[in-house]
């Protein structure tokens, strides 16, 4: 492990991070008795995305779309994706989408959607086939200009969505946001934090593009009233940037808290 994934390590949460490789958090997981997780993925699309990543990205639009180059979006869905496959039996990985004209900072919309056949007249929200399917909807709502970047920026009307899936299944899952900054609603979203730790629910927000950051940093390691910590914020583009290995520093990084998380889960036996 690299000097900076040493100080990276000894910021302060109520999770300390101790674990140096994949593998060993693998492991750390196995023992918990977890046998299999499901992913939740959640894509930014507020308008600071068209310009925020001019200081550190290649392009200033996070959400460029090259056939040269993997914007910060598409490569954090498919290393994290890659990542939690052999704990995901069945590969169906729930995808949202927040921020554009038609959910602002009041809901979400779902990657894949389906005729309730109960009701015809009902969408109702589908589970994509492994990220490969994430990627490939996500290429197309971009390429095919289907999104209108807006905001503002709300992860709680995504966190309340994510509780919801885990009332509805019973089962652990781990929510992935990938944003770009700040939340202009911040009380509504430490709201939602403070609520999903009633529930066997771990939130990974990965920060991409320019910041700021302060206020991530702030949820992930100062939010008294929840049951156990249950937000990891990453810094993606930090480490991209410093990191002697950078793929396999960010995903150390990122599934550094679930064997904890999923010991305080099974402690309060929230499953």
């Amino acid at each position: 492990m690299g000097n900076f994934m040493r100080t990276l390590f000894r910021r302060s949460s109520h999770i300390k991070d101790k674990y140096i490789s994949v593998d060993e958090i693998k492991q750390a997981i196995k023992e918990t008795g977890l046998e299999s997780c499901n992913l939740i993925f959640g894509i930014d699309f507020t308008r600071s995305n068209l310009d925020n990543g001019r200081k550190t990205t290649n392009y200033a639009n996070l959400h460029q779309i090259d056939q040269f180059y993997r914007n910060p979006y598409q490569q954090v869905i498919e290393m994290l994706g890659l990542t939690f496959r052999e704990f995901d039996d069945d590969g169906l990985i729930s995808a949202y989408g927040f921020g554009d004209n038609s959910t602002t900072n009041v809901s979400v919309f779902s990657f894949k959607t389906a005729i309730n056949v109960m009701n015809p007249l009902e969408m109702i929200d589908v589970e994509c086939n492994g990220f490969e399917e994430i990627l490939s909807i996500y290429n197309d709502l971009l390429i095919q200009k289907k999104i209108i970047f807006a905001g503002p920026t709300n992860f709680a009307p995504l966190i309340k969505k994510s509780i919801n899936i885990v009332k509805q299944t019973k089962k652990y899952h781990i929510l992935i946001i990938i944003a770009d900054g700040q939340v202009n609603n911040k009380q509504d979203t430490i709201d939602a934090i403070v609520e999903a730790s009633n529930y066997a629910l771990s939130i990974i927000m990965i920060g991409v593009g320019d910041g700021p950051w302060h206020m991530m940093n702030k949820f992930d390691d100062d939010i008294p009233k929840r049951k156990f910590d249950n937000f990891q914020f990453v810094n993606f583009t930090e480490i991209m940037n410093k990191s002697e290995n950078t793929q396999y520093d960010f995903v150390v990084a990122a599934i550094q808290e679930i064997p904890d998380q999923v010991k305080f889960i099974n402690k309060l036996k929230l499953l």
